[in-house]
């Protein structure tokens, strides 16, 4: 008996963004540093995925510890971090690892770059831990980022000779280059200048975008707030408020 095919899905319109980001849910979250000090009091937190958003809130509020445990570096005594349908914090240190990998591109305030590599190299280091097969491909968006924040990758400067806005950007680059689901960055503009400082926060929500991906940032500073979502405030480890764009 004949069967009728199965219609094809239909194509997105051009221009249209691939939704590849994860959703965050946060439940019963709590850290406490020595002492029993608290550190994160977070009982409820959802981020729609491909959301950009930027946690604000004065030096100690939590910021940066927050990223931690999102990216799975600290685990808390309680409490959930979801990511889609994986509960980041009751994976193993393994599995863990290997999540982050697959999955969140971080980007820190210091950009921890390998100083005798050249952009292309650092912005493509992650090819190094990759199977064989996906390392071309790694190496290609690495290149394709370098070119979108504005770094040609010819040549083989080494990255101790690039400015500090360029050697951010490179950093970017290099959390780009895996695809992640899921950005986060820690401080990115802060040790910039305000040109550089603007093009930065300006391309990364940008780039976020147009990849679908979810952006979380830590952050002070007002273009990067301007340009998110939707803004978190933070003080002592606890949600204050937080305000959409």
């Amino acid at each position: 008996m004949p069967t009728e095919p199965l219609p094809r899905p239909a194509c997105p319109p051009d221009g249209a963004v691939t939704q590849r980001g994860l959703a965050l849910q946060i439940e019963g979250l709590r850290l406490c540093g020595e002492g029993g000090r608290q550190l994160l009091q977070i009982p409820r937190l959802q981020i729609a995925a491909g959301a950009a958003v930027v946690l604000r809130g004065p030096s100690g509020a939590g910021k940066s510890t927050l990223l931690h445990v999102l990216a799975g570096l600290i685990t808390p005594q309680a409490g959930r971090v979801l990511w889609g349908g994986t509960d980041i914090a009751a994976l193993r240190d393994g599995p863990r690892a290997a999540f982050r990998r697959a999955t969140i591109g971080l980007v820190f305030q210091d950009p921890l770059l390998f100083e005798e590599l050249s952009a292309q190299d650092n912005a493509a280091l992650t090819a190094l831990y990759a199977p064989a097969a996906a390392r071309a491909e790694i190496a290609a968006r690495a290149e394709a980022a370098l070119a979108r924040l504005g770094l040609s990758p010819a040549g083989r400067r080494a990255a101790a000779s690039y400015s500090g806005g360029e050697r951010q950007r490179i950093a970017v680059a290099r959390a780009l280059a895996g695809d992640p689901a899921v950005l986060l960055a820690d401080e990115p503009t802060a040790s910039l200048d305000r040109a550089n400082a603007d093009r930065l926060s300006a391309d990364l929500i940008a780039l976020a975008r147009q990849r679908g991906q979810t952006l979380i940032v830590a952050s002070h500073d007002p273009a990067l707030m301007a340009l998110a979502g939707r803004v978190i405030d933070l003080r002592d480890g606890e949600i204050a408020e937080a305000q959409h764009g």
